[in-house]
């Protein structure tokens, strides 16, 4: 039984520390098939987003949603410090030879023990239950010096996640005057139009090329950032990444008089970002998942980019291209926002919208009062703004 117990409390040790370092030091996706982190996010994210999904309004859902990557971040530091106590404490039942200086009376449980490995792992130093033998004290030692090394991590992994989360919202930021609220591709391309002929739009592409790597490097490296939400209700880092593999995916098909060699490097690269991460949150190719480009729209896209001197081309091998582009991304895309409860961006916005910088709390006072008392917005302001 003694053996038994050692065995088990240094696997559970064991599977603690080799998870905690995968998901903090390691700065590479693990693929084995049983981990933790794994386990934890698989168990606690449906049951959450689906209670979620049952608030009609999408600013409170969202609101919602966005709690649950910091408590998760919290619960499963609580989860490998739990683990780790209760490693120790198998141990040191194993272990025997415990005395307990403040009521000798007392009978020795596996209760005690629990509540000892926990004041020795968060150094509290009671000293109501002792160690007695070389061995358990050794535990002890070794407890109490992992204790200041998962504070350590605590103190140094939070900042890290904050400082990449943070990286990547200042590009989604920027977004909502490039490609509108919500982003769509057409309105990033008619956006960019009066800088085509300085490269403008290429610079842009330039920049998202960067920005999707650096997504790519921290959502693999930190997977929890995969369930931050974004600042406003109808902005996303999935939303952003296919609104430029959408944009992109227009000018690879063929947009004349416009260099599609950029736009095909960032389609690349944002490719490779949608594909990775939807194995981080375990997405499943769905056959049944509704498309997101019809013919009416495509008609309407080229209407829209015609009234801005952008001309995509026609026929049915351009088409065909679009539909092979699309086809490489499009599926992840969806899988993705279907795991995360992300509503994914239109290709074209039928009605014209606010951009979020337009929005506030005192929007309809103050036009009132500029125009005498009438106000002529009646478009109710950005609702998360206040």
């Amino acid at each position: 039984m003694h053996a038994l117990t050692t065995v088990v409390g240094a696997v559970v040790i064991f599977a603690v520390l080799l998870d905690a370092f995968e998901t903090v030091v390691l700065p590479r996706r693990v693929r084995r098939h049983f981990r933790i982190t794994s386990w934890f996010y698989r168990a606690s994210w449906p049951p959450f987003a689906r209670l979620a999904s049952l608030i009609r309004s999408q600013t409170r859902r969202e609101t919602v949603l966005g709690y649950f990557g910091p408590l998760s971040l919290i619960a499963l530091l609580g989860l490998w410090a739990g683990g780790l106590i209760f490693g120790f404490a198998l141990l040191q039942q194993a272990a025997g030879e415990h005395f307990i200086a403040a009521a000798p009376g007392v009978k020795l449980s596996f209760p005690l023990l629990l509540y000892q490995s926990g004041e020795t792992f968060f150094t509290l130093g009671y000293g109501d239950i002792t160690p007695s033998s070389a061995f358990s004290r050794t535990l002890s030692v070794v407890e109490s010096g992992m204790g200041f090394a998962f504070l350590g991590v605590v103190i140094g992994y939070l900042p890290t996640i904050y400082s990449s989360f943070s990286r990547r919202e200042i590009e989604i930021s920027l977004l909502d005057a490039r490609a509108g609220s919500p982003p769509s591709a057409v309105e990033l391309l008619t956006r960019a139009v009066g800088s085509l002929e300085q490269g403008g739009l290429d610079r842009l592409f330039a920049d998202w090329e960067r920005w999707a790597a650096e997504v790519l490097e921290s959502h693999l490296s930190y997977p929890v950032l995969s369930f931050y939400r974004s600042q406003h209700s109808n902005q996303s880092w999935l939303g952003a990444l296919t609104v430029v593999l959408d944009a992109t995916a227009l000018v690879i098909a063929g947009i004349e008089n416009v260099s599609s060699e950029q736009a095909r490097r960032t389609f690349k690269m944002a490719r490779h970002a949608v594909v990775d991460l939807a194995q981080v949150v375990n997405a499943r190719y769905d056959r049944n998942a509704p498309e997101r480009l019809n013919s009416a729209d495509l008609a309407k896209i080229r209407v829209r980019l015609a009234e801005k001197g952008l001309h995509l081309r026609s026929g049915i091998e351009i088409e065909r291209k679009l539909i092979e582009t699309r086809s490489l991304y499009e599926p992840y895309a969806q899988a993705v926002a279907r795991n995360l409860f992300i509503v994914l961006p239109p290709w074209i916005c039928d009605e014209p919208t606010r951009d979020n910088w337009r929005g506030g709390p005192w929007d309809r006072i103050i036009q009132a009062r500029a125009l005498g008392g009438v106000a002529v917005d009646r478009r109710p302001p950005v609702d998360d703004h206040f």
